[in-house]
């Protein structure tokens, strides 16, 4: 009786992911040390996640909820590896 209008795929999500994981190794590209490195995930973050907005909104929600992912797990590693350095020298690397 009730369906979703516009239903989640998987090859949306995997579209997503593939497109993130593209979209994190070329900002990722540009950084030549860990602060760079991590100040530029998190510009691909943000914009990956107006993206994932946008597309929630108005076009695939299964390229949404791929964006989603992938980019929580890369921020995640950008900053494991800030907290790893954070915590080996007592220095904040961010600054």
């Amino acid at each position: 009786m009730f369906r979703e209008p516009h239903p989640v795929g998987a090859a949306g999500v995997m579209a997503g992911l593939g497109s993130t994981l593209l979209w994190f190794g070329l900002f990722g590209g540009l950084a030549h040390g860990l602060a760079a490195y991590v100040w530029w995930t998190i510009v691909a973050a943000i914009t990956a996640w107006i993206v994932a907005l946008v597309l929630t909104l108005l076009g695939d929600r299964g390229v949404a909820v791929g964006i989603a992912l992938a980019s929580g797990v890369g921020l995640s590693i950008a900053m494991a590896f800030v907290a790893h350095e954070w915590i080996t020298t007592y220095n904040w690397p961010l600054w």
